[in-house]
């Protein structure tokens, strides 16, 4: 087997090596921080979306269920109204 050279067992060479490691080691972490406060911020962001959308939805929703009271409270008044005329009309032909 070959013998280790000086920059193999050279102390300086294996801390220039501790630190290039370390440094890539957080260069690394930092990307994956990144990366992982990009997607917490795109749910977040896509969770906000949906109960906005929810609440205008169940706004919408409400408006509509209104509407349909009010159409149907003015065809009962309508519809009294005519009973109303229909039952004054024989009376006063009678």
């Amino acid at each position: 087997p070959p013998e280790p050279t000086m920059a193999e067992t050279d102390p300086k060479t294996v801390q220039d090596l501790t630190v290039v490691v370390q440094t890539l080691l957080q260069q690394m972490q930092d990307k994956f921080q990144t990366m992982s406060d990009q997607i917490i911020g795109r749910n977040i962001l896509f969770f906000l979306i949906i109960v906005l959308n929810s609440a205008e939805l169940d706004d919408m929703s409400c408006r509509i269920d209104d509407l349909e009271k009010n159409i149907a409270d003015l065809m009962t008044q309508a519809g009294v109204e005519e009973l109303e005329g229909e039952n004054k009309t024989p009376a006063t032909n009678k």
